[in-house]
């Protein structure tokens, strides 16, 4: 048993040293060529569209109202970034000291606004964060909603419709981060 245990491990370890000798040197002038980025950026054309979104209240009095052919509609682009966590604590959470006796006081030019004390700073993230930001563009596709009818329990009567045009989320910055 021991025996096939070694051989095993020099198999292992040739097959290796095949695949490290298939590897070829690139010149320098070769890798100059090449660029690379780090994020992911994401676009969409949104053409959303719900048929029926219904609440029913389950008590012995309930009833239901259903929201009928809900649309969504729209340009959105986003971009995915991993910030490390000093970038997160300076675009985020940064504070200042302006308080009284140099007290660190939150700044309201950050994206979040808040640092230390209860809420969000009491579960901050203490690595990486990922960063989802909408840039700033102009588009004449701005998000639109819109609800065709709603309607309470079986009436086939509608109350009316909804809608909200140029919804724009552009400048809006979101963090994702465990904890």
């Amino acid at each position: 048993m021991k025996l096939l245990k070694q051989l095993a491990v020099v198999a292992a370890l040739s097959s290796i040293a095949s695949y490290a000798s298939a590897l070829t040197p690139i010149a320098d002038s070769d890798l100059s060529k090449v660029s690379g980025r780090d994020g992911v950026s994401i676009a969409a054309d949104l053409h959303i569209n719900i048929g029926e979104f219904k609440y029913t209240d389950t008590d012995t009095n309930g009833g239901s109202v259903s929201f009928n052919n809900i649309k969504v509609t729209g340009a959105i682009a986003a971009t995915i970034d991993i910030v490390n966590n000093a970038t997160f604590q300076s675009e985020a959470m940064a504070a200042l000291p302006t308080g009284a006796g140099g007290a660190m006081v939150p700044n309201a030019n950050t994206t979040l606004g808040v640092s230390g004390g209860a809420g969000l700073a009491a579960f901050a993230p203490t690595g990486d964060v990922v960063k989802i930001a909408i840039p700033l563009v102009d588009t004449t596709k701005n998000l639109s909603m819109s609800v065709d009818s709603i309607k309470m329990g079986n009436s086939s009567a509608s109350y009316g419709s909804f809608e909200m045009k140029d919804i724009k989320l552009q400048g809006t910055t979101v963090y994702i981060w465990a904890h």
